[in-house]
């Protein structure tokens, strides 16, 4: 099992900004794993916000619409993501999840949830309007 740390959750007013940060154990950075961020707010589904390889590569969803970045500091085994003009709909329980199989972390699969088997616990984000 990796270990995975989410920080850096709160609450802001409509369009401000956090950065979340995943502590890993750097597993991932060893086998050519992959990292993302996913979350879920109330009554909904856990959707995909971004994930991010080995190398770099990078994939958003949709609804993230150039708002985010996901970015990783490999010495620090910490994942990132930066996020600015926040808005409500925002709202939700962000968390971390890592995939040690290289196999499975092609830039389709990235942002499905099934294709990772750790995560973290979560950092709770709060947007008010």
């Amino acid at each position: 099992q990796v270990e995975l740390v989410e920080s850096g959750g709160g609450s802001v007013q409509t369009g401000g900004s956090l950065r979340l940060s995943c502590l890993t154990d750097g597993r991932t950075y060893v086998t050519g794993g992959c990292l993302a961020w996913f979350r879920q707010a109330p009554g909904k589904e856990r959707e995909g916000v971004a994930g991010i390889s080995l190398y770099g590569g990078t994939r958003y969803g949709d609804f993230v619409q150039d708002r985010f970045t996901i970015s990783q500091n490999k010495s620090k085994k910490t994942m990132y993501l930066e996020m600015r003009d926040l808005q409500p709909e925002d709202t939700a329980m962000y968390y971390c999840a890592a995939q040690l199989n290289s196999n499975r972390c092609d830039w389709l699969r990235r942002l499905r949830e099934a294709t990772y088997d750790n995560w973290g616990q979560g950092t709770q984000v709060t947007v008010s309007s």
